[in-house]
């Protein structure tokens, strides 16, 4: 019989199996196994009591912590759904989500408190509020997190299948947030045997198995400590998450709320971290800087336990890689994915190897398709749609239209498809063009962004840069980028523009070059091309 698998049961065994491994740390604060699995059923016992039962959604307004996966076990205790909210959201966002995912209890920060009261009367659908302590006063109809916890008994264990959903909610480039349905079991099977495989071991027969899995794990050296530097409310930091505590490992979060470089390189040091999750450039270029720092102070971290960087979402520049490769030995693993799969492509680089911006390994699961349906040949220079088969979500929550899109039929095999364009080179490897909602199209001629913005940060004085189609009467769209310097450097709107050449056709190179001091992008490091557009139009009108 198959197994269908389900992370509570797994995580469950895990904690009867090494009940004083380390499973959450966070700065002081660290939580073993058995705590882990204790104070999340405690959580569980207290939403049942409050009338929370199998199925309901479990949405989590939370900066990265203990909490935010104490929750997340909690919810799949229970049967319930997790739902990510994005901690930027606002009143209206806030609720436009929570009534999107029918939540029904929503768990946030203090610091969130004020957004959360303004909503209250407004979201009738949630009727458990749960406020985690961070030094803010607890707001009225909320319960606070660690006295439900202390008062309530565990839930007792029960039977679960990999039927239970876990909801997550992607902005994409285009339109409100969507909410992708992960059955839990194809969710497992996307992330954790390829993970299992690195150390010989094969996914078990049961969930109840995955307490020998974590010892056998153990035995091998290679238990993770995994630190998201990227926020768990995103795809990135909460599947790499996944992935490392159902084979045993624990999670390290950074304290600040704003991503410190400075911090992250410490944590590396004090919580011995093997391995950490970032979105390209976003995150790598501070942390370049941050060591940059301390090595000019006459500091050196200890960056010894590192064994893997791992980066998806955005773009990681090869030169980025290797400053950071320069000084560990890791390895630097650029895992082409989305909220809509996981296994696209990736690349591996090491120290001294010759690594080459958005040039990707194919996944087994993964193919090219053109327009009409037919899978792009290798070294056809033909531009095709990356679609993905194997364990995949099933849709988006409410949206059958949009699921219908991006949820695609090719030669009776079920893919996904978010939209992202690419090149199959002549050795098998893809070339990653871009998202195809925000193509640019100037006097006929298809410009994907990332190709441009590549080419742009080859210059040694660009720190960030995107780019943009602006209306223009002649071409339709003209090519403009939204550049922000290193300090202290300085270039010419000309200079910048010229970067492309020798790199790209000339009908790619910005006809427009804005200076700004800050390129404004999400909390994931994700390109925010509307903010970019807007800025563009603004300064040019």
């Amino acid at each position: 019989m198959t197994a269908s698998y389900n992370f509570a049961t797994a995580w469950e065994s895990i904690s009867d199996a090494t009940p004083n491994a380390r499973a959450l740390v966070q700065g002081e604060r660290s939580v073993t196994w058995a705590e882990f699995d204790d104070r999340s059923a405690r959580l569980a016992g207290a939403l049942t009591s409050l009338g929370v039962n199998a199925g309901a959604k479990v949405a989590s307004y939370l900066y990265n912590s203990n909490e935010y996966l104490e929750g997340v076990f909690a919810t799949w205790k229970l049967r319930g759904a997790p739902v990510n909210v994005n901690y930027r959201y606002l009143e209206e966002e806030l609720i436009y989500l929570l009534d999107n995912s029918d939540a029904e209890v929503l768990l946030f920060h203090g610091v969130l408190g004020t957004h959360v009261a303004s909503v209250m009367d407004r979201v009738k659908n949630v009727k458990v509020f749960v406020q985690v302590d961070d030094g803010h006063p607890l707001i009225d109809g909320a319960h606070a997190y660690e006295d439900l916890i202390a008062n309530a008994a565990p839930m007792e264990r029960v039977e679960r299948d990999g039927e239970d959903l876990y909801i997550l909610y992607t902005g994409g480039t285009t339109g409100m947030p969507k909410g992708v349905m992960w059955r839990v079991d194809d969710l497992y099977r996307a992330l954790v045997p390829s993970v299992l495989s690195l150390s010989g071991i094969s996914a078990p027969e049961q969930n109840e198995e995955h307490g020998e899995i974590a010892l056998k794990v153990a035995e091998k050296g290679n238990t993770a400590t995994h630190l998201p530097a990227s926020p768990l409310m995103h795809g990135t930091g909460f599947m790499t998450s996944l992935q490392s505590l159902t084979t045993g490992g624990s999670i390290c979060t950074l304290e600040q709320r704003n991503f410190s470089a400075t911090e992250l390189w410490e944590a590396v040091e004090t919580a011995k971290v093997t391995q950490m999750a970032i979105v390209g450039d976003a995150f790598g270029k501070p942390m370049v800087a941050a060591l940059e720092e301390a090595e000019a102070g006459g500091k050196t971290y200890d960056l010894s336990s590192l064994r893997m960087l791992i980066s998806s979402g955005v773009m990681w520049t090869a030169p980025v890689k290797e400053a950071l490769m320069e000084r560990g030995e890791f390895i630097c693993l650029d895992s082409l994915g989305s909220s809509e799969g996981a296994g696209f492509a990736n690349q591996v680089s090491t120290k001294g190897s010759t690594s080459k911006t958005a040039r990707f390994s194919i996944g087994a699961f993964t193919k090219v398709f053109t327009e009409d349906g037919r899978e792009v040949e290798r070294g056809s220079d033909e531009i095709g749609i990356l679609a993905l088969g194997g364990p995949i979500p099933f849709g988006y929550y409410k949206d059958p239209e949009k699921s219908a899109a991006t949820f695609r039929e090719y030669n009776g095999e079920r893919y996904s498809v978010p939209g992202d364009f690419a090149k199959v080179l002549e050795d098998g490897t893809i070339e990653l063009l871009g998202r195809g909602s925000v193509v640019i199209n100037t006097g006929g001629e298809k410009v994907f962004p990332e190709e441009v913005e590549e080419a742009i940060k080859l210059h040694p004085a660009v720190f960030d840069v995107l780019v943009v189609g602006v209306p223009d009467d002649r071409f339709g769209e003209s090519i403009t980028a939204v550049v922000a310097l290193n300090a202290g450097q300085q270039a010419t709107e000309e200079e910048i523009a010229d970067a492309v050449r020798g790199h790209l056709a000339g009908f790619k190179r910005p006809r427009r070059v804005i200076l700004v001091d800050r390129v404004v992008r999400g909390p994931n490091g994700k390109a925010d091309y509307a903010w970019a557009k807007e800025t563009a139009k603004s300064s040019l009108a």
